[in-house]
């Protein structure tokens, strides 16, 4: 079936001032630069985006700047998850206000031991669901919360707005083939994340998207349009021509990485991230920039 989403919507990240005020201008660079690389949606304050180092008031600034700095170019994810599904809820309020096109979200957690029951999970993505704006569901391994592909697939069917499922946990193209299996025309966007690193198998088990970080969305984005078009040599060939670099940064940096490239190429001012967060070591860093600069993405030359 033609699935209604489908492509590259990377994570935003939230660059900062060396003395960890937010960098407003910056982060409208971000979001063109983004925009440039090709990306079909993007994400703000999602893990990547270090959502957890933000204050409400903070989300709420970077929300609304967001949304109307990208102004319909293409559609917004605005990241809601909480443990209190009051808040979840409002957030989703505001998010839908602003005019956002989506929310993510993942199941209710706090810390390693307060963890959401598979019920109370469903009733708190219910409760998101009654606010009437599209859900996507986030399976990734920070929550510690498991959530079965029957689970998901009740969601999907009995609450409207559950329509888009990032799956980044373990073994995920196992996880999303049997997503798609069970669930058929109620997935609506079966996506990855995990920084694009199990891409290709994801692909190959029926995923539409990947929800990347926003380092080098124009290298990654050839691989799904190619594997979607079903041309799957070639997009073999362009995952090895970007897999050691999506390896580094999945492996030994994290969000930090796009944020070293980004100010590589004149994007953001600052790589600097608030405490207790370690800055890159230097040789992580320079290895980074090392598998970058054969790809020539277009990072590391968009602000200079």
């Amino acid at each position: 079936m033609q699935r209604a989403y489908t492509g590259i919507w990377p994570v935003a990240p939230t660059p900062f001032h060396e003395d960890g005020r937010i960098d407003t201008d910056g982060m409208k660079r971000v979001l063109d630069c983004l925009i440039d690389q090709g990306a079909d949606g993007i994400c703000i304050l999602a893990n990547f985006s270090e959502q957890f180092l933000l204050s409400d008031e903070e989300r709420e600034t970077l929300a609304k700047l967001s949304v109307e700095h990208i102004a319909g170019r293409v559609p917004v994810i605005v990241t809601i998850s909480h443990y209190a599904t009051r808040i979840a809820v409002e957030r989703a309020r505001f998010a839908k206000a602003l005019g956002a096109d989506i929310v993510m979200m993942m199941p209710p957690y706090h810390g390693a031991l307060l963890k959401g029951t598979a019920e109370q999970t469903f009733e708190q993505f219910a409760a998101v669901g009654e606010v009437g704006i599209p859900i996507m569901v986030q399976d990734a391994p920070l929550s510690g919360v498991e959530l079965p592909v029957p689970l998901l697939v009740r969601m999907a069917e009995e609450i409207d707005m559950v329509k888009l499922f990032k799956i980044e946990c373990p073994r995920a193209a196992n996880k999303i083939r049997d997503l798609i299996a069970a669930g058929g025309d109620v997935i609506e966007a079966p996506f990855d994340g995990e920084e694009a690193i199990t891409l290709l198998a994801d692909l190959d088990a029926g995923a539409t998207g990947s929800m990347t970080s926003g380092m080098i969305v124009d290298q990654i984005k050839p691989v799904i349009t190619q594997h979607l078009a079903g041309q799957i040599d070639a997009a073999t060939e362009a995952y090895g021509r970007v897999a050691m670099a999506i390896n580094h940064e999945n492996r030994q940096c994290g969000w930090q990485s796009c944020k070293a490239a980004m100010v590589e190429g004149g994007v953001i001012a600052s790589e600097a991230c608030r405490h207790p967060i370690k800055p890159l070591h230097p040789a992580i860093r320079a290895r980074l920039l090392d598998l970058l600069a054969p790809l020539d993405p277009l990072v590391l030359r968009w602000g200079k």
